[in-house]
């Protein structure tokens, strides 16, 4: 996994990308934000040594470098899940990569649904803590001290400061920001009224995403947070079904909050 990882940040380099300091990772129908960057180099996965390529047709699949409030920003338009067949270790794997080139912070979000009935679609939600329902780990296997700890500490997987910030940004700005835990499962089916009502006395959102590649910054000490975009309201006792287009248009719609936030946070960070 060293040598894998070596060679797609060698790769990275060589095509000009020298200075990343922010990370961030785009979920499902929130690729906007790349838009705002100054764009410096653009990479199709494809054409990295060993990274996956998504096939979830709302991910782009390109690695864009450019400027945004001053800082160098790498930005994953697109991510990878367990439910396309990739094992967690590939999932996360472009977050190793990430922090091997330097990167200093890491923001992530995602597309989820709102199990807690005061939250509403279409609104975001920052993730304060989670809860792991994949079948698997991106840790296991065969481990290297150049990545961190064999046994990390997961007590506060999410940075307080960056956490912090984010809730100031959110106050001052008017956006509507929940907190609240999430919960990442397999997918890729939505769940069951009976799901939701197990999911719901212990998490707030229900995802497919997030934990592995949070797991994996957090065992290399790189300071992450992450973002819910709440797509659909999963009440079991009023459950209607849900379409992609429904959960994308939703994102679209709170996208622009996402962009806001993510954009004052960059212009804040002391790099």
């Amino acid at each position: 996994m060293l040598d894998k990882v070596k060679r797609a940040a060698d790769y990275i380099r060589s095509s000009g990308i020298d200075n990343p300091q922010v990370g961030i990772v785009l979920g499902t129908g929130l690729g906007k934000l790349a838009d705002r960057l100054e764009p410096l180099c653009i990479i199709d996965y494809k054409d990295i040594p060993g990274f996956p390529v998504s096939t979830v047709e709302s991910h782009s699949g390109k690695l864009i470098y450019g400027r945004l409030q001053g800082k160098n920003v790498l930005a994953m338009q697109g991510r990878f899940h367990y439910y396309e067949g990739y094992s967690l270790q590939d999932v996360a794997f472009p977050i190793r990569v990430f922090r091997m080139l330097g990167i200093s912070y890491l923001l992530l979000s995602n597309a989820a649904g709102a199990m807690n009935l005061k939250y509403k679609k279409g609104s975001l939600m920052l993730i304060t803590d989670h809860i792991n329902m994949l079948p698997d780990n991106p840790l296991r296997g065969n481990h290297s001290e150049s990545f961190g700890p064999r046994f990390p500490d997961m007590s506060c997987p999410y940075s307080p400061h960056l956490n912090q910030k984010m809730v100031d940004i959110a106050l001052r700005e008017q956006i509507v920001l929940h907190q609240g835990v999430y919960i990442s499962v397999m997918g890729p089916n939505l769940e069951t009224r009976a799901e939701y009502r197990m999911f719901r006395t212990f998490a707030d959102a229900v995802g497919m995403s997030t934990v592995p590649e949070v797991i994996v910054a957090h065992q290399m000490g790189l300071p992450c947070a992450a973002v819910s975009v709440l797509t659909d309201e999963c009440d079991p006792d009023n459950l209607v079904p849900t379409k992609l287009e429904d959960i994308l248009q939703a994102a679209a719609t709170a996208e622009t909050d996402l962009v806001k936030l993510f954009s004052c946070l960059i212009g804040e960070m002391e790099l």
